[in-house]
């Protein structure tokens, strides 16, 4: 899953003072400049997983796993877009956020389920984003060290003093006071996202490309008694589910991209035409990255395709590569943990408004950077966060399982419930009808593979743990 990022260079700008009916300065985006955000939101940092997850799963469950969750996906999407307005789908009042759609959709406890997903999703996010970044930072030296005495040379890294520096980064970053002063930092990691990805694709085909004897791929993937145990291969499946899910979810911003559409053609019509496009093109993407990876290293591809030293060379490109995975993931960060540093931060000035602590303002001056808005409840606040999930990454560095956790964790209720439940209210679904039967079904599908994909994510954070000696 890729950073949640253009969003605000698509807020439109006002023109000539013309609002749009909900107040706020015209909208407008088109199908064309969603379906830009789509692909930016969901191509990112799960497409490091691919090659592994393909391995798990073989050419056959792979495959099926990849293209059933993008046929999930957009469909899923297809029922939100009808819930931006409501009651009616084009004329109804606008819900700009996820939870206000919940919200005066479904109602009070749906709504406080909502945000504990969400939220508790986005938390996620920023100890995974803590590790990948780290990982990458690493995998620069080693690379160089690889290449200065050999590939088998002893190259060993930890991996927590990178961590600690990731954080130190982003706690300035986090300092920023408001998000859409953030909108530079989320084009580069647009951009960054972008160029890794690709990289990771051309070096996979340059791999298949040459000569020499490649590791065996398999329509079952791992072997067991070969590869893995039979145990190891039961977890090592559920937790690759929660890979793939990871890389698809794209749902936390959804509403917010509908959000930046012009209301003429309406609203959901234009949307399901970006869902069609952007999720096409990224489920085009993701094959490309999993099939290609998965020829490349066969059964034995690593658990991050650029990190994992299948590619030794050309040395620089890898280093360009995570040079700017880590570009990426220091702007998604910022991007992600917004929501929640402005959950806190509203909470606070709501029940102590007259606290200087809390709500008086400081005017610094900085040179090269002009006059800057300190707060202290902002700077302790926000400095905790990010120390915190900093801490957490350094006790939890483990990236598959991390990864399938968070992918997990999010993809049945903030995907596939939410979208199920608003839209059969929205459209008035009889109860006990095909459709309600079938949505019915669909839902608790993807819930039994959210919990055996968190299953296997535990399982593996438990495994990884019983070796793992922090600092």
């Amino acid at each position: 899953m890729a950073l949640q990022s253009s969003i605000s260079i698509a807020a439109a700008p006002e023109v000539d003072g013309k609002f749009d009916d909900d107040g706020r300065v015209k909208r407008t985006g088109t199908w064309i400049t969603a379906t830009s955000h789509i692909v930016t939101a969901v191509i990112g940092s799960g497409v490091l997983s691919l090659a592994w997850a393909m391995a798990q799963l073989g050419w056959v469950a792979g495959t099926i796993s990849l293209v059933t969750f993008s046929l999930i996906t957009l469909f899923t999407s297809f029922l939100l877009t009808d819930c931006y307005r409501y009651p009616n789908p084009v004329t109804g009042m606008r819900n700009c956020t996820y939870m206000e759609m919940v919200k005066n959709i479904l109602g009070g406890v749906q709504y406080r389920f909502c945000g504990l997903a969400q939220y508790g999703n986005l938390i996620g996010i920023s100890i995974g984003y803590t590790v990948t970044g780290s990982i990458s930072m690493v995998a620069v030296k080693k690379s160089n060290c690889f290449h200065k005495y050999g590939h088998k040379a002893d190259c060993v890294t930890q991996n927590y003093p990178f961590m600690v520096i990731f954080g130190i980064i982003e706690i300035l970053l986090s300092q920023i006071p408001d998000f859409h002063e953030l909108s530079w930092l989320s084009i580069l990691a647009a951009i960054m996202s972008f160029g890794y990805a690709s990289i990771g694709v051309a070096l996979s085909i340059a791999k298949i490309a040459e000569g020499g004897i490649h590791d065996k791929t398999t329509l079952t993937g791992t072997i067991i008694g070969v590869d893995v145990t039979g145990t190891q291969k039961l977890w090592n499946t559920f937790q690759a589910v929660g890979n793939i899910a990871f890389a698809y979810a794209f749902s936390v911003v959804f509403v917010e991209i509908q959000d930046t559409l012009k209301s003429s053609p309406p609203e959901n019509k234009a949307m399901k035409k970006a869902n069609i496009a952007g999720v096409t093109t990224t489920s085009m993407f993701y094959m490309l990255s999993g099939f290609l990876g998965y020829a490349a290293f066969g059964n034995k591809a690593p658990g991050n395709f650029l990190t994992g030293f299948g590619f030794y060379e050309p040395y620089w490109l890898i280093d360009i590569a995570n040079v700017f995975i880590v570009v990426h993931l220091v702007g998604a960060y910022q991007v992600f943990v917004q929501p929640v540093f402005v959950l806190v931060e509203n909470w606070g000035r709501a029940r102590w408004p007259h606290s200087n602590f809390i709500a008086k303002e400081y005017y610094v001056n900085l040179p090269l950077v002009g006059t800057f808005r300190m707060n202290m409840f902002r700077l302790v606040w926000r400095t905790a966060f990010v120390t915190f999930s900093t801490v957490m990454a350094i006790l939890l560095p483990f990236f598959n399982s991390i990864v399938g956790l968070i992918g997990a964790f999010s993809f049945w209720p903030l995907t596939v419930y939410f979208p199920v439940e608003m839209y059969m209210k929205q459209a008035k679904v009889p109860r006990f009808s095909l459709v309600w039967f079938a949505l019915k079904l669909l839902s608790g599908f993807c819930l039994i593979v959210t919990l055996v994909a968190i299953a296997g994510s535990v399982e593996g954070i438990i495994t990884d743990l019983k070796t793992y000696k922090p600092f």
